[in-house]
């Protein structure tokens, strides 16, 4: 029997990668836009006026692509039962000092609350995107608390992706590997993800 099982398919890793590599954009362009401090960044794009340009391509780009990807996992993120309760009350086992064990199925509960607020974060930073990108065509007032609302949720989702990246790379080894190669050991699977395991394996059958 093979000792690797697939956990992500081209496609789904395909379009990770492009949310991946948009939201980075954005946030290397967003920098100096949120604060004059930053603005030594928009020497990677050549000055602030393209900063700006890129900035609204991949904020389109990011739009699309995250809400995408949302509506490809929605069953399997927005689903929370028992096991998902038992590991949220234990935090995962992260703070425990013995390894924890759950029933977990293809994402944890961390992970699919971070995807949901990631989807939320996308709409709203696209809505107030849009009144911040042609300020005249709309009240003075709403250009301005669309401004403060991008800038609360592009900080929100910075913190979010700080953890996101720990919990993939260090917090979790193994976990980067099934989204640069889409496969991951049986071994894995069983230990952090039993329950999606027996699904995909069709163990449970």
């Amino acid at each position: 029997m093979n000792n690797y099982i697939e956990r992500f398919s081209t496609s789904e890793r395909v379009l990770h990668w492009i949310v991946t590599a948009s939201f980075f954009t954005l946030l290397l362009s967003g920098l100096g836009l949120y604060s004059r401090l930053f603005n030594g960044y928009f020497t990677f794009f050549g000055g602030g006026q393209n900063a700006i340009m890129i900035h609204k391509i991949a904020g389109v780009v990011f739009f699309f692509s995250s809400l995408y990807m949302y509506f490809n996992h929605k069953k399997d993120i927005s689903t929370f039962d028992q096991d998902d309760k038992e590991w949220v009350i234990k935090q995962g086992g992260y703070l425990a000092r013995d390894p924890s064990h759950f029933n977990i199925g293809k994402y944890n509960p961390g992970q699919k609350l971070f995807a949901l607020y990631i989807a939320a974060a996308t709409a709203v930073l696209g809505v107030t995107g849009v009144f911040i990108w042609l300020p005249a065509s709309f009240p003075r007032w709403l250009v301005q608390v669309s401004l403060l609302t991008h800038g609360l949720m592009f900080v929100g989702s910075i913190m979010f992706v700080v953890v996101h990246v720990y919990l993939a790379t260090i917090g979790n080894p193994g976990t980067i590997g099934a989204m640069l190669y889409g496969d991951v050991k049986r071994n894995w699977a069983k230990k952090h993800h039993p329950k999606w395991y027996k699904e995909a394996s069709g163990e449970n059958r």
